[in-house]
């Protein structure tokens, strides 16, 4: 028991290393890695999923799944992120950088993510080079992938097993709820509740821009002083476009760089019934008496009216 507890632990963390190294060389800072260190559970309990926490643009997502599946079948589920391909974000480093995406599906107890020889083909070939991974040895109904390249991937596809209640005492055949979301682009807040770069960012205090300059980092060093004489200075990140220029009187909190957000997070929701075979054989052959049933009705209506036609003839 304790041998099985160690290696499930050790595959969890070999999952968090490789997920942030794939994070690391997309240069990217929508990690995943983030919500599962920060959270048990992505879903809050009045159905917010976690990354609307760091990424606060709302953007729409659509998601594609079965309405019914069968014990122990693998089906897909489909999470669409639609973006403007040509438009880019600005990285952490203030240069521009195309979009990445990541996604969140969260399955009913018991459903998993396939394993590689039940994977069909065909998504082998659609997720090559895409990394899927439970959020946790504890949910491992619950699944996490990205960031990856938007441009390629704005259908993000899970391949899922369904559970059998044969094997599985917890799982009933009914109707479940699944949760899922989609996000593109970086997040305006770090884990540690600081702003990114990715924000407009306001002026400290009420008055006058005196002076603008630029640091060796290139960023924006504002300088503004107050009608009482106080002065202020605030750096604004590289790569972010000013719409304030010297001499301008600003208000407190005024924005002062145009909102370079292009992203955003979106999440949706749907139901999927786990079907019971017997359950389908019932309603075909259920269909097939019915339609037998009316074919005899017709047949004997058709054999009465040529009775009831020999006896006027007689």
């Amino acid at each position: 028991m304790a041998t099985n507890k160690f290696f499930k632990s050790l595959l969890f963390t070999l999952t968090i290393a490789i997920t942030v190294f794939s994070v690391t060389i997309e240069n990217s800072l929508a990690y995943p890695v983030f919500a599962q260190q920060g959270y048990s559970n992505p879903r809050a309990a009045n159905g917010k999923l976690a990354c609307a926490n760091c990424h606060l643009n709302q953007k729409a997502i659509e998601i594609e799944a079965p309405q019914a599946v069968l014990p122990n079948s693998v089906f897909e589920v489909e999470i669409k992120v639609p973006y403007d391909t040509s438009k880019q974000q600005i990285g952490a480093n203030g240069q521009k950088a195309d979009l990445n995406v990541g996604g969140i599906v969260i399955l009913p107890k018991g459903f998993k993510l396939a394993p590689k020889n039940q994977i069909p083909e065909e998504v082998k070939q659609k997720n090559k080079g895409v990394f899927i991974s439970p959020y946790s040895t504890e949910f491992d109904n619950i699944l996490v992938v990205g960031p990856i390249a938007g441009k390629t991937h704005q259908e993000l596809i899970f391949p899922v097993v369904a559970p059998d209640p044969a094997k599985n005492s917890d799982v009933k055949y009914l109707t479940y709820p699944m949760y899922a979301g989609g996000n593109r682009g970086r997040g305006q807040v770090y884990p540690t509740g600081e702003k990114s770069n990715v924000n407009t960012f306001g002026a400290i205090q009420t008055g006058q821009i005196s002076e603008i300059t630029t640091t060796e980092k290139n960023e924006s060093n504002i300088t503004i002083i107050s009608s009482e004489g106080t002065k202020m200075s605030q750096i604004i990140p590289a790569g972010l476009k000013l719409i304030v220029k010297q001499g301008d009187i600003v208000k407190v909190d005024q924005p002062l760089n145009i909102d370079p957000n292009v992203g955003g997070f979106g999440q949706e929701e749907t139901e999927i019934v786990l079907q019971k075979p017997e359950r389908i054989i019932g309603y075909l052959a259920f269909c097939f008496s019915v339609l037998l049933t009316q074919v005899l009705l017709i047949l004997k209506k058709k054999q009465f009216e040529k009775v009831q036609a020999a006896e006027l003839n007689f």
